[in-house]
């Protein structure tokens, strides 16, 4: 994630930042779809198929992921923004997690994950200053 939003970053000083969301999305299709007709080959009905439909919806919230990382590397540099986004991550997996969103096996509370969060938390204001 950090070379790759390092790269992203580096692409939007040269465009604009849906421009090069759009070709980091365009190209990561194409490397999809090449490993697909190589090694795979299942039907896309399959993937229609899925249910809860709103699952589909990854591709549209990965073209927001790449966004933000690219807002995030370039106004907080790539140590930062990792961390940042890296503690993002983490609390929203454990309370993903404890309410058992999404169809996800729910976990009960833990002091532990908490507290594990939190030093994360201090850690980035830490290495902040």
């Amino acid at each position: 994630m950090s070379v790759q939003g390092v790269f992203n970053t580096k692409v939007t000083e040269n465009s604009s930042l849906w421009a090069a969301n759009t070709f980091v999305q365009f190209t990561a299709f194409l490397v999809c779809f090449a490993a697909w007709l190589c090694a795979d080959r299942t039907s896309f009905k399959e993937v229609i198929a899925v249910e809860p439909k709103y699952v589909l919806l990854g591709g549209v919230i990965g073209a927001f992921i790449t966004l933000t990382v690219i807002k995030s590397m370039d106004s907080l540099g790539p140590a930062k923004a990792v961390m940042l986004i890296v503690i993002a991550q983490l609390i929203v997996a454990y309370l993903i997690e404890l309410f058992g969103l999404f169809g996800v096996d729910k976990e009960p509370f833990s002091w532990k994950k908490v507290i594990g969060a939190l030093l994360a938390i201090a850690g980035f204001v830490v290495f902040k200053i």
